[in-house]
């Protein structure tokens, strides 16, 4: 559990699309084995420290003929943003997806200066 040490607490929340990979043939709908896509999201404003974040798929548009894998996360999560990732594996053929996010955490006074 995260706790919170006063009152200033920030949710940020946002949605992208990570790929659309049936338009041109790109790997997640042709390619076969472990991908992966890689998204560096921002948040509106830094956070005091590195926030909780959940991620959820909001769409995503599968071939029907293949097993449906899909593994959706953050990482590399900081007080200004984080890594959205999404991986399949084996004969997944995925051609879009997109992902909700939310992000909650302590936000900076205005009354703390960073000195140095």
């Amino acid at each position: 559990m995260k706790r919170l040490r006063n009152h200033w607490i920030g949710v940020d929340q946002g949605e992208n699309i990570l790929f659309s990979d049936f338009e041109d043939g790109g790997q997640m709908w042709t390619g076969i084995g472990p991908r992966e896509r890689r998204q560096r999201v921002k948040f509106s404003e830094s956070f005091r420290a590195p926030p909780s974040v959940h991620c959820s798929l909001s769409m995503w548009d599968m071939d029907s003929g293949t097993n449906l894998r899909a593994d959706v996360t953050a990482e590399k999560i900081a007080d200004d943003g984080f890594d959205l990732v999404f991986k399949t594996w084996g004969d997944s053929r995925i051609a879009r997806a997109r992902v909700r996010w939310m992000a909650i955490g302590e936000l900076r006074h205005a009354d703390e200066w960073d000195l140095y």
